[in-house]
């Protein structure tokens, strides 16, 4: 027999890149421990307040904010008389969510928690949300089951996330382009999807009601929603830290242009819609 006919053995496909979702969680809690968050997240309280509402949030009603940042969800649901936990792995953001409930006299109970693996007892909720906050989660599959293990059977689990083609799922990609994110993390723009949300959920999901929604970004400017961010967002901020001075030129040209592109204001303001999905999951019963 020809030897040139002969099978070659196949060739040897590398196992997928297993992440260290450990030690990428150690960078992302310093990630968003770094500027001040919250000067960006209390811009988006009325995405809280329209989740509260989706998610049918009621007096009485055990709540968990889950990577709740400054509070808006928190918030929100606290002023529909629920009683209301708001849990963060950043300490600094808890803070400033409870100073706002202390201004608004809300008793709201504040606890350092990891959304892959939150400190409460099974069924312990009636609802639990979260808005722009557990979709930066590294294990997906591992914080979708956490927040499923804490609602009761026929709870409700209320998501915002941005979606894949939004200005802030566009900016996340030209962010990934100059600073590759960690090998084998999913994007968290995934989550803005139907598809990848019934992946997560799968049949522990008796319904999932889906409202795609658009928060509008007001600045000054494009310079000035630039500014804001690069001082006051952590991954904005650490990725031009990340660059030197061509790389960090090139980011800023790449986002201005990210800005201009959405900007409905013409030259007087900055006006730019930016696309999420809201998620109401209930809770299979049996």
């Amino acid at each position: 027999m020809d030897k040139s006919t002969q099978s070659q053995p196949a060739a040897q496909v590398p196992p997928p890149v297993q992440p260290d979702f450990n030690a990428i969680k150690q960078r992302q809690q310093a990630t968003w421990a770094s500027g001040d968050f919250a000067v960006v997240g209390v811009t988006l309280q009325i995405v809280g307040e329209d989740l509260a509402e989706a998610a049918d949030i009621r007096a009485g009603e055990t709540v968990l904010d889950v990577a709740a940042g400054n509070g808006n969800a928190t918030l929100a649901a606290a002023r529909r008389f629920a009683r209301v936990t708001s849990t963060d792995y950043v300490p600094a953001l808890l803070d400033k969510g409870r100073a706002r409930a202390e201004a608004e006299g809300l008793d709201i109970d504040f606890r350092v928690a990891d959304a892959e693996d939150l400190p409460f007892a099974d069924g312990a909720f009636d609802v639990a949300l979260s808005t722009f906050g557990v979709m930066f989660a590294p294990d997906h599959a591992r914080t979708a089951a956490e927040l499923l293990r804490v609602v009761r059977p026929g709870g409700r689990i209320g998501l915002a996330s941005w979606t894949p083609e939004s200005m802030i799922g566009q900016l996340f990609k030209i962010i990934g382009r100059l600073v590759p994110p960690p090998a084998g993390v999913k994007s968290p723009s995934l989550w803005g999807t139907q598809a990848y949300l019934e992946q997560l959920f799968g049949s522990d999901a008796a319904e999932l009601r889906l409202q795609p929604r658009r928060f509008m970004m007001r600045y000054a400017s494009p310079a000035h929603w630039l500014q804001v961010f690069r001082d006051f967002y952590g991954p904005v901020q650490k990725a031009f830290n990340a660059l030197d001075a061509q790389g960090q030129a090139t980011l800023e040209q790449d986002i201005l242009a990210l800005l201009e592109r959405h900007n409905i204001a013409g030259s007087a303001s900055l006006v730019a819609p930016s696309d999420y999905l809201e998620a109401v999951i209930i809770k299979r019963s049996v």
